[in-house]
């Protein structure tokens, strides 16, 4: 296919949030530390995910409450929270106090079904019998309920409260903000539904086979479900994407055998679900963007999110968003939101150009 199919206007990241367990410390630290460099490099959305049990962000509206203070312009967001295990009407409290600190700047994604680990935690977070409890699409449609701000009660229903009088709804109102619901949609169904009920569509790297073993046929026919709903709302795609022509050789390797050691189980249907994984595309500059411009998917969609691996260091990171940002998004379209700066000065730093066969790569693909 052409790459001049692909006008990509929006990218953003996904960072695991990683930590050690006698340190959590350094790691929220440095993840905080690559949203504000993400957000230097012109990139436009930075999203966290929200893992439980595991030494990774376990509070998004917690981190992403500190990461209002440290960022001023990126988009923040989560990708996604688990709903089984929140309170509609708490976490709409939470993220709404978030996004009225982030001055507007908050996407939720969010997702439904049995959360993980369930066996573990139900006990836990729920009382009697969690076997139980409804882990529905409905409770999405609470939680965006809680934030459309509609006054409780009726017209004669007012609370009492230290400043007098006042009809009751959710505080704060975060106007503007129940139109930045994002659904993660991995089956055709949930596609639908999250179109239907007005939510923007989440798509990544995994997604269940449903009549076929083809990873991109499922995906095209999962945002063409989405979008046969009637729906206008925002689709965006992740991939996971790790160029290293700013690192070093034996960063190099590891990034291949990285990509390697997953590359197994994107060759047939996964478990019951048929679970279909993308392949990583990893290596240099022109050869992602060999990968990325034969994606079937990209033509269809402006907005692309690089999803970061869980297993590597902080530098790395920093070096993977650099790289992407300078070598590879300009050539999908992407214009950076500031003036994009270089790495520091290291051994796994070069002065952010372009290299000459990417631009020859730029002019092939476009005339």
């Amino acid at each position: 296919m052409s790459g001049g199919n692909i006008s990509i206007s929006q990218i953003g990241f996904l960072t695991p949030g990683n930590y050690s367990d006698d340190d959590p410390l350094s790691g929220l630290e440095q993840t905080l530390q690559q949203l504000h460099y993400g957000e230097a490099l012109g990139f436009d959305s930075a999203w966290v995910r929200q893992r439980h049990l595991e030494p990774g962000i376990s509070s998004a509206s917690a981190f992403l409450a500190a990461a209002t203070q440290r960022t001023s312009r990126i988009a923040l967001g989560t990708a996604v929270i688990p709903i089984g295990y929140e309170s509609p009407y708490r976490l709409a409290e939470d993220l709404a106090t978030v996004d009225v600190l982030s001055r507007g700047r908050l996407n939720i994604g969010v997702s439904a079904g049995r959360p993980l680990h369930a066996e573990l935690i139900g006990p836990l977070a729920f009382d009697g019998d969690w076997t139980s409890y409804d882990f529905s699409h409905d409770r999405v449609l609470r939680f965006a309920d809680n934030l459309r701000g509609t006054y409780l009660g009726d017209d004669e229903t007012f609370i009492k409260t230290p400043f007098g009088p006042r009809r009751p709804r959710l505080q704060p109102y975060a106007n503007g903000l129940i139109d930045r619901i994002w659904y993660g949609g991995g089956s055709q169904r949930s596609a639908g539904w999250a179109g239907r009920n007005g939510f923007n569509l989440l798509t990544g790297n995994v997604i269940t086979g449903e009549g076929t073993d083809d990873f991109f046929v499922a995906q095209s026919r999962l945002i063409e479900t989405y979008r046969d709903s009637g729906t206008q709302r925002r689709v965006a795609l992740g991939r996971v994407i790790v160029p290293f022509d700013s690192a070093d050789a034996p960063t190099r390797r590891r990034y291949r055998d990285y990509a390697d050691g997953r590359h197994q189980r994107t060759l047939s249907p996964q478990g019951e679900r048929r679970t279909l994984f993308a392949r990583d595309i990893v290596g240099t500059s022109d050869e992602i963007l060999e990968r990325l411009f034969a994606d079937p998917i990209l033509p269809e969609v402006s907005e692309l999110r690089l999803e970061l691996p869980y297993e590597f260091e902080h530098e790395e990171y920093r070096q993977i968003l650099h790289d992407l940002a300078t070598r590879i998004a300009p050539e999908l379209g992407w214009k950076a939101q500031p003036e994009i700066r270089p790495l520091p000065e290291g051994p796994s730093a070069d002065d952010g150009t372009h290299s000459p066969s990417t631009h020859h790569l730029r002019r092939n693909i476009r005339q």
